[in-house]
């Protein structure tokens, strides 16, 4: 066996879990050994019955007291019962449709038993409880892995899947972190790493485990993006030409702010740059800050030099967004506009494609069907990406290659602290546009608890009746038994997190609580084609209230939405919640921003407190950096699936601190100053890494 051993020949795994596996975006050993638990059960925290409360999840160290008894009752089931024991009590515990186990547990034979219990009055009862037998002198491991999954997949089949290649495949030589930087900052090679990080024994060991995991992810980061700063800003551009610029700005119906002017002359300055320079800047700023309308400026420019442009957005309906916004506005300046995504059918298709190769085309907005070999310009200069979280540096560049050496601008509505940032993309320039335009209103942010509840449902009845629409935010998708679980972002001790409240199951009971709303749900595992058409009813008023998890946080405009409840608030970053506040407040109607919180953990209550106080999104990154860490501004999704066209980090997105990230990326830059392509042997599998985390558009690393 190798990594590179596909699932569909691992032992038990069928066509159907093959293709479960593919969903999760698991192809091969490497990707089961990659795929990290999202939470662990500490059984390992053993108690004794007359200790524990009802309904708690907890673990019963219980020798077994009668023998299994087998009980057919109506339906076809069958009850496997028996009574177990400790020293302060007994416990009856029951199966369902297991009758085998009836031979499993023997008389006087001793269990760990894990699950919820029921306590009514003395009598402990357990309903198809985790067992694992236990002997004396050969203690329990503390944790137990919890993964994330796609149907018909169980927890036993994925660590089995992971035992399989574990013991088979060669990892010594994989290594993707070289001996001496694992010395430098104490980090376990990888096949111990992974044992951890699958089976830790202890806290210790899954610290050093995770820490180990969260600097690779960095490391392959940094050294991925810069291996490429050279072939981004390498070569000679376009020199565009000075334009007068009255005409775009007098075809706006309002005057650029202090701030988007001063991006624009950056813009322009790269742009008409005499030597020739290509252009590499990130734009950034709050939703609404008017990052658009500034690259369109840098768009004109291009254009009215005899150049064309390209503006890539991460998803069909942004893309559409953008070419409603920006083609209106270049029609009145004789610049012909068009769109290009995956939708588009195959005649329009061919006849915007001859338009962009004979150059009639000036702007072309699209999705990553740009990137495709068909796409071909006349004159390309300029090439624009929306949302750097979802675009690497490998995509842009492998845009950029539609024309020799462009100029590429990119757009991000994370307000991303400098000191981040330079370290992040220290392959661009960087302009903020830190001020918001008149007349952007307010958004009142609140912080209430669980007792809110009543009112918060009569304030989203009132927002409804009164014709604006509502969005409700929460952390996951589906249920998930969440008690007694230890999450990757753990301290050993660590506060108890209120319970983490799902879109699925909250959607539902807003239906029944609220029966006169059009209450519909959307979430990152619905396909990109429902999600669009979830959007667009929701922007067409054809939805009252829109139950998401963070999907929106990149999102359509929706100026007719008011109110945004953020549920579970302390699970979410500053910077993330910000950017959701943005998506509220963008047309008329007084708009509101609450959040919902029963965590008692005074930091939590802290850093809520810094969102509802303040509404600049500068100043909330840097508080977010200081408190939390840079994990929220990197890329992540709700799950480890890469889309074509979108990065994710697997685990990095929970790091802790800013130490990490800095010493990844200063290792970096030590390796590449002796080993520019990563030739030599060692680094064989760092290279091999790097290539992976951006997939086929890692195509300017030779």
């Amino acid at each position: 066996m190798t990594l590179e051993t596909p699932v569909s020949a691992f032992y038990g795994v069928g066509e159907k879990k093959a293709a479960a596996y593919a969903r999760m975006g698991i192809e091969c050993a490497r990707d089961i050994l990659y795929h990290f638990p999202r939470a662990y059960q500490r059984r390992g925290n053993i108690k004794s019955l007359c200790d524990v409360s009802d309904a708690e999840v907890v673990s019963l160290l219980l020798t077994v007291a009668s023998r299994p008894i087998n009980t057919m009752v109506k339906g076809r089931m069958t009850l496997t019962k028996f009574v177990a024991f400790d020293d302060t009590g007994k416990c009856t515990v029951t199966y369902f449709n297991q009758s085998y186990l009836a031979d499993v547990f023997k008389l006087g034979a001793t269990f760990r038993f894990y699950g919820k219990i029921k306590v009514r009055g003395n009598r402990y009862e357990m309903s198809s409880p985790a067992y694992e037998a236990y002997f004396e002198g050969k203690p329990l491991p503390e944790f137990f892995a919890v993964y994330p999954l796609s149907e018909p997949l169980t927890q036993k089949n994925v660590k089995d899947a992971v035992k399989i290649a574990l013991s088979g495949c060669p990892l010594e030589k994989e290594d993707v972190i070289p001996g001496n930087i694992r010395d430098k900052y104490s980090l376990p090679p990888l096949k111990k790493a992974l044992n951890d990080i699958h089976s830790p024994a202890d806290y210790p060991s899954l610290a050093q485990a995770r820490k180990r995991f969260v600097f690779e992810e960095l490391f392959t980061f940094a050294c991925a993006v810069t291996m490429t700063k050279n072939a981004v800003h390498g070569g000679r551009a376009p020199i565009i030409p000075q334009t007068d610029t009255k005409p775009f700005l007098d075809a706006l119906p309002y005057t650029l702010t202090a701030a988007q002017k001063r991006c624009a002359k950056d813009i322009l300055l790269d742009l008409t740059n005499k030597d020739g320079t290509p252009m590499a800047r990130l734009l950034s700023g709050d939703v609404g800050s008017g990052k658009t309308v500034v690259a369109a400026l840098a768009a004109y420019i291009c254009c009215s030099g005899g150049y064309q442009c390209a503006l890539m957005a991460p998803t069909e309906i942004l893309a559409n967004q953008h070419y409603k916004d920006i083609s209106e506005l270049f029609s009145k300046l004789g610049i012909k506009c068009s769109l290009l995504t995956g939708s588009v059918r195959a005649s329009a298709r061919k006849k915007i494609l001859a338009e962009l190769e004979s150059g009639e085309t000036g702007i072309i907005i699209g999705t990553h069907a740009l990137l495709t070999d068909t796409v071909k310009f006349a004159n390309p200069a300029l090439v624009i990406t929306d949302e750097q979280h979802r675009f690497g540096v490998m995509q842009r560049a492998a845009l950029a290659e539609k024309g020799k050496d462009l100029h590429t601008l990119v757009m991000s509505a994370t307000p991303i602290p400098r000191t981040l940032a330079h370290i992040m993309y220290g392959d661009l320039d960087i302009s903020q546009i830190d001020e918001m335009p008149p007349g952007r209103q307010k958004v009142d942010t609140y912080v209430v608890n669980e007792s809110f509840r009543e009112r918060l449902n009569a304030f989203i009845r009132k927002q409804v009746s009164e014709g604006g629409q509502v969005y409700a935010v929460c952390p996951s998708i589906e249920s998930e038994e969440e008690e007694g679980l230890v999450g990757l972002d753990f301290c050993e001790e660590t506060e108890q997190k209120p319970k983490m409240k799902n879109a699925v199951e909250y959607c539902d009971k807003l239906r029944a609580a609220l029966p006169e709303c059009r209450i519909e749900l959307i979430h990152g595992k619905q396909s990109g084609a429902q999600k669009d058409k979830t959007m667009r009813a929701f922007a067409a008023h054809e939805i009252d209230v829109l139950v998401s998890t963070t999907v929106i946080e990149v999102g359509v405009n929706v100026p007719n939405a008011s109110l945004m409840i953020v549920e579970n608030a302390e699970r979410f970053g500053l910077s993330q919640l910000h950017q959701l506040r943005g998506r509220v407040g963008r047309g008329e109607r007084k708009s509101y921003f609450i959040l919902v919180s029963d965590s008692e953990s005074e930091v939590a209550k802290e850093r809520l407190n810094v969102l509802k106080e303040n509404s600049n999104g500068y100043k909330i990154a840097e508080a977010d950096l200081k408190m939390r860490g840079p994990g929220d501004f990197l890329p992540h999704g709700e799950h480890r699936a890469k889309q074509h066209g979108e990065f994710t980090f697997g685990i990095a997105n929970l790091c802790d601190d800013m130490e990490t990230l800095t010493d990844a990326f200063a290792c970096a830059e030590e390796i590449l100053r002796e080993d520019p392509d990563l030739s030599s042997g060692e680094h064989a599998p760092l290279l091999k890494a790097a290539r992976r985390m951006y997939g086929e558009e890692m195509k300017t690393v030779n």
